[in-house]
C-alpha cells in the first residue's frame, strides 16, 4: 500500500491570498495542489517544511504571449525541446504557465507547432498551457515584423487544423475585418479564445468581431487603429467594452506609462493583464536571433527589425511585474494579479490557475525584497 508523501509546508513568507497579503501564512502543498493555507504557529508536525525567510510569495506568473526564449524561436524550431528551452527560460523570472506563440507563417509550420504542443502537454514539460496563434490572419497595415506574405484567409480545413489542439488552450489573434464573421463564429465554437490585435479595423468592425465572439485584444494600443475623436478605433472598442480582456507589453517602450493608466481607469478590474511578447534572448546571453531571414538584434533592451519596427520584446514576466509598480505606479498586489490571476481567467484557467487557495495547483513564486525571483514551483516541485 502506498503511503500520501507528507505534505510540503511553504512557511515565513508573506502571501499573496484572494484577500490580499497575509504575514507569518504557510502554505501546504500535496500532489501537485495547494491543499491549505495555516499559520505557521499551526503546520501539521509531519509538513516537510521550506522557509523563505520573510520573502514575499505570489501566484505563478501566466504568459499568454511567448515567441521565444533561451535563445529558442518558435517558428524556427517547432519542436518539443524548443518549448522546453524556452518555457525553461522563463521559469527564471517567475513564468509558471505560458503559451508558445507563432506568428504569421505557412499551415505546415502552424500545424507542426501545434503537434509540438500537444506533445510538450502530454509529456508533462512544465508550465506550457497551450498555444498562441499570432496570425496570420491579420492586416498588412498593422503588420508590425509579421510578413505579409503568410497572411491569407483560413478555409475550412485550415480553421480545423488552428483549432486542433485537444489537451490545452488554443489562443488565436487575428484581425477582425479580415476575416469573415462567421469563422471568428467557427473557431470559437471549436473552443478557440479569439482575440484582436495587428488589425487596421473600423470601431464598427471591432463591435462585428466582438459579437461575433473576439473576446480580448493582443498587446493593447500596438499595431491596431487607434482611439481618435470622431474614431474609436480598436483601442477605443477595447476600452469600452467591458466585457473584453486587454494584454499589455509593459516595459517602458511599447506604450507610455500615461497610456496604461488610462487603460486600467477605463476597464473594470482584472480585465487587463500583462504578457511579455518575448523573443529568444530573454534567458539567454546573445541579443540576435533570425526571423525570416532576417537577422533582429536587441539593443539597449529594444527589439526592432531592420525597418525599425518593434519586434517582440525583450522582456520578461518578473520585469513587467516590477515595472508595473515602479512606472504605472500599481501596488504590487494588484501587478502580481495582472501577471497571474488575471491571465488565468483569461485563458479560461481561473478554476485552477492563478491564485494561492486551496485546491488550486501549487505553481508559485518567491521573490526578494526587490521584487527579483528567488524561487518558483511548479505542480509544487
Amino acid at each position: 500500500m502506498n503511503t500520501p508523501h507528507p505534505a510540503t509546508a511553504l512557511c515565513n513568507a508573506r502571501v499573496l491570498t484572494p484577500d490580499g497579503f497575509v504575514e507569518g501564512l504557510a502554505v501546504l502543498m500535496q500532489g501537485g495542489l495547494i491543499v491549505d493555507l495555516v499559520a505557521d504557529a499551526a503546520l501539521p508536525a509531519d509538513a516537510v517544511r521550506q522557509d523563505l525567510q520573510g520573502a514575499t510569495l505570489v501566484p505563478g506568473f501566466i504568459d499568454a504571449q511567448v515567441n521565444g526564449g533561451g535563445g529558442a524561436l518558435f517558428n524556427n524550431d517547432t519542436s518539443v525541446d524548443a518549448i522546453r528551452t524556452i518555457a525553461q527560460a522563463h521559469r527564471r523570472f517567475g513564468t509558471t504557465g505560458l503559451l508558445p506563440t507563432l506568428i504569421s507563417d505557412d499551415a505546415d509550420v502552424m500545424a507542426r507547432a501545434i503537434a509540438a504542443t500537444r506533445d510538450a502537454i502530454e509529456q508533462g514539460v512544465p508550465g506550457v498551457l497551450g498555444v498562441h496563434l499570432e496570425g496570420p490572419y491579420i492586416a498588412p497595415a498593422r503588420k508590425g515584423t509579421h510578413d505579409a506574405g503568410k497572411f491569407r484567409v483560413p478555409d475550412a480545413d485550415e480553421v480545423a487544423m488552428a483549432t486542433s489542439l485537444d489537451n490545452g488552450v488554443t489562443l488565436v489573434t487575428l484581425a477582425p475585418e479580415q476575416v469573415p464573421v462567421d469563422t471568428i463564429r467557427t473557431m470559437v465554437a471549436r473552443g478557440a479564445i479569439v482575440v484582436a490585435g495587428h488589425t487596421a479595423a473600423t470601431y464598427e468592425q471591432i463591435r462585428a468581431g466582438i459579437e461575433a465572439g473576439v473576446s480580448g485584444f493582443t498587446h493593447l494600443y500596438n499595431a491596431m487603429s487607434p482611439l481618435q475623436g470622431r474614431e474609436p478605433g480598436a483601442v477605443g472598442a477595447a476600452l469600452e467594452e467591458d466585457g473584453c480582456w486587454c494584454g499589455v507589453i509593459v516595459d517602458g517602450v511599447h506604450v507610455h506609462p500615461a497610456s496604461l493608466r488610462v487603460a486600467l481607469a477605463a476597464k473594470p478590474s482584472g480585465k487587463v493583464f500583462l504578457v511579455t511578447d518575448a523573443m529568444p534572448m530573454v534567458g539567454s546571453d546573445d541579443p540576435a536571433f533570425d526571423l525570416y531571414g532576417e537577422t533582429i538584434t536587441a539593443i539597449d533592451g529594444v527589439v526592432r527589425n531592420a525597418a525599425g519596427s518593434l519586434a517582440g520584446s525583450a522582456l520578461d514576466m518578473a520585469t513587467a511585474v516590477r515595472n508595473s509598480v515602479r512606472l504605472v505606479g500599481l501596488p504590487l498586489e494588484e501587478a502580481a494579479r495582472m501577471a497571474s490571476t488575471y491571465p488565468a481567467e483569461f485563458l479560461g484557467l481561473g478554476d485552477s490557475h492563478g491564485r494561492i487557495a486551496p485546491g488550486y495547483r501549487a505553481d508559485l513564486v518567491a521573490l526578494d525584497d526587490d521584487l527579483q525571483v528567488i524561487g518558483t514551483w511548479i505542480g509544487g516541485e
